[in-house]
């Protein structure tokens, strides 16, 4: 019986989770499985990768051939390092402290790389929020010179039609006046 790590997809549309699961290779993708080990979620940024190390170790131990995808997971978690060395150190090629001791050295590195990702895409986010609120505030600047341009031409207008009609009642009250002492 050939037995895989694959995955097994779940979630609804176009939100996909997937379970990592040991599977009998005849078995169909969604169907039955002997061994649940981890789950995978590519919706968030870095994607998640929750897998139980030492099952998926014992797993690759005993033959279980892991997919493409998967064996990039295990690799990123440092399972298949860890294959590596264990496989050194049952051939006597070094020692088990040696083997833990490169492994823990290799996931601290990597460690190191997914925070500064981690970090990398915190930054930008906050720094297109900064641009956000600045394109969003000289928006605002420049709606609000506008409106007080046009307020204003709004008052000079009145002003303007205020003096006229001013200038009008003064020209009509002088007329009735001249029109009042012609007709006297």
């Amino acid at each position: 019986m050939a037995v895989r790590i694959r995955l097994a997809r779940r979630g609804r549309k176009k939100r996909a989770m997937y379970d990592v699961v040991v599977a009998d290779a005849r078995a169909p993708r969604d169907g039955r499985f002997i061994e649940k080990i981890g789950v995978y979620n590519p919706n968030t940024n870095p994607a998640t990768v929750d897998i139980n190390t030492e099952k998926a170790f014992d797993w690759v131990m005993k033959g279980a051939q892991p997919s493409d995808t998967v064996a990039a997971m295990l690799k990123y978690r440092g399972i298949l390092m860890r294959k590596h060395l264990q496989i050194g150190v049952n051939k006597g090629a070094i020692t088990q402290e040696d083997a833990d001791k490169r492994l823990a050295d290799w996931l601290e590195a990597k460690q190191g790389k997914i925070q500064g990702k981690t970090e990398q895409l915190a930054s930008q986010r906050d720094a297109a929020a900064k641009a956000r609120l600045e394109a969003e505030t000289k928006v605002k600047e420049a709606r609000a010179e506008a409106l007080r341009k046009k307020q204003e031409e709004a008052n000079a207008a009145l002003n303007a039609s205020e003096e006229e009609g001013a200038a009008g009642e003064e020209g009509a009250a002088q007329e009735g006046e001249a029109t009042e002492t012609a007709a006297e």
